[in-house]
C-alpha cells in the first residue's frame, strides 16, 4: 500500500510542477527554465553524494540512458506546455499510461489482472475522447476558414466564438489550428518518459534512491549545460530570481525521491504505478481553471473523470 501512496504523491506533485513550469515560462525562456531547474534540483541532492557511490559500470550507463531520455523528453514537453493550455497538456500527458503499461507487460513480463485491463480500457477511452475532440476542433476551424472565404454572408460571431474563447486561455497558448505540432511534441515526451519509467524499475532493484537521484541529476545537468554551450544559448541572471523555477525544483526532487522509493519496493508494479501517476492530470485541470482561467474545461474534466475511474479500477486489488 505504501508504494501506491508514494506514487500518488509523485503524481500530485507532477501536476503541480506542470503549473509551475507554465508560470515560470511566462518570465523565462524554455532553456533558461530547463537549465536552472536542473541546476537547483542537482544542488538539492548534492548532500546525498556520499551515499551515491559504488554502482557497477553498466548501472552508470543505464542511468545515463535514462538521463538522456529525460533530456529529450523535457525539451519536447516544455515546448509543448509553453504553447498548449496546461489542462489540455495534462490530459494529453496521460497517453504515457498506455506506453508504460505496454513496456511493463512486454519487458518486465508483468501480468494484467481483469481489473487492470478494464481500468486501462477506461483510461484509453478517456484519451481517445479527448483526442477526438481536439482534432475535430482543428478540422472544424479549417472548414470554417475555407467556408468563410466563399460565403461572405456567414455570421462570424457564431462560428468564431469557440476560437475567440480559446484565445483567452493560458498565456502563450498557440492558436487552435497550429497546435498539432505541439501535440506531437507532447506525445514524443510521453514516449521518452515511459522509457525512463521502465529504467527506474529495472535500476531500483539493485541501487538506492540516493545513487539514482545524484547521478541522474548530474548527467542531466551536464547534458543541458553542454547543449547551452554548443548552441550558445543566453541565460539571463534575472531568471535565477524566478520563484516558479525554485518551486518546481523542490517539487521535482521530493516527487522523484518518492517514486524511486516506490520502485524499490519488490511488490510494486510498473503497470499500476503508471496508472496512478496519471492523478497529475486533475491538478493540471484545476490549475488551468483557477490559475490560468482557461475556457472549455468541462469537456476535459469529463475525459479526466473517465480516466479517474480507470485508475481506481487498476489499483483496486493492488493495495
Amino acid at each position: 500500500m505504501i508504494w501506491i501512496l508514494l506514487t500518488l504523491v509523485y503524481g500530485l506533485l507532477k501536476g503541480g510542477r506542470e503549473i509551475s513550469k507554465k508560470k515560470a515560462m511566462d518570465r523565462s525562456s524554455v532553456m533558461e527554465v530547463l537549465l536552472i531547474y536542473t541546476l537547483i534540483g542537482f544542488l538539492i541532492v548534492v548532500p546525498r553524494a556520499p551515499h551515491a557511490m559504488g554502482m557497477q559500470p553498466y548501472q552508470y550507463g543505464l542511468v545515463l540512458i535514462k538521463s538522456f531520455s529525460i533530456f529529450l523528453a523535457w525539451m519536447m514537453g516544455f515546448h509543448a506546455l509553453k504553447h498548449l493550455p496546461v489542462s489540455l497538456y495534462g490530459v494529453l500527458d496521460l497517453s504515457r499510461v498506455l506506453l508504460g503499461t505496454l513496456m511493463g507487460v512486454i519487458v518486465l513480463h508483468e501480468v494484467l489482472l481483469w481489473n487492470q485491463i478494464l481500468g486501462l480500457s477506461l483510461v484509453a477511452l478517456g484519451l481517445l475522447a479527448l483526442r477526438f475532440n481536439l482534432f475535430s476542433k482543428i478540422r472544424e476551424k479549417h472548414t470554417h476558414e475555407t467556408d468563410t472565404k466563399k460565403e461572405d454572408d456567414k455570421d462570424p460571431l457564431a462560428d468564431n466564438s469557440e476560437i475567440a474563447e480559446d484565445k483567452t486561455s493560458g498565456s502563450g497558448d498557440a492558436p487552435e489550428g497550429s497546435r498539432t505540432k505541439f501535440v506531437v511534441l507532447a506525445f514524443g515526451s510521453c514516449v521518452l518518459n515511459s522509457v525512463s519509467g521502465l529504467l527506474d524499475k529495472i535500476l531500483m532493484k539493485d541501487i538506492n534512491s540516493s545513487q539514482m537521484q545524484f547521478w541522474y541529476m548530474l548527467f542531466l545537468l551536464a547534458l543541458y549545460s553542454l547543449y547551452v554551450l554548443i548552441t550558445r544559448t543566453k541565460i539571463r541572471k534575472d531568471s535565477f530570481k524566478n520563484g516558479w523555477i525554485w518551486l518546481m525544483s523542490i517539487m521535482f526532487v521530493i516527487g522523484d525521491a518518492s517514486l524511486f522509493i516506490a520502485n524499490a519496493d519488490p511488490d510494486s508494479s510498473v503497470t499500476v504505478m503508471t496508472v496512478v501517476k496519471q492523478s497529475a492530470c486533475f491538478v493540471t485541470i484545476l490549475g488551468g481553471k483557477f490559475v490560468f482561467h482557461e475556457k472549455g474545461i468541462a469537456y476535459r474534466i469529463f475525459c479526466a473523470s473517465i480516466i479517474l475511474i480507470g485508475i481506481v479500477m487498476s489499483v483496486l486489488y493492488a493495495a
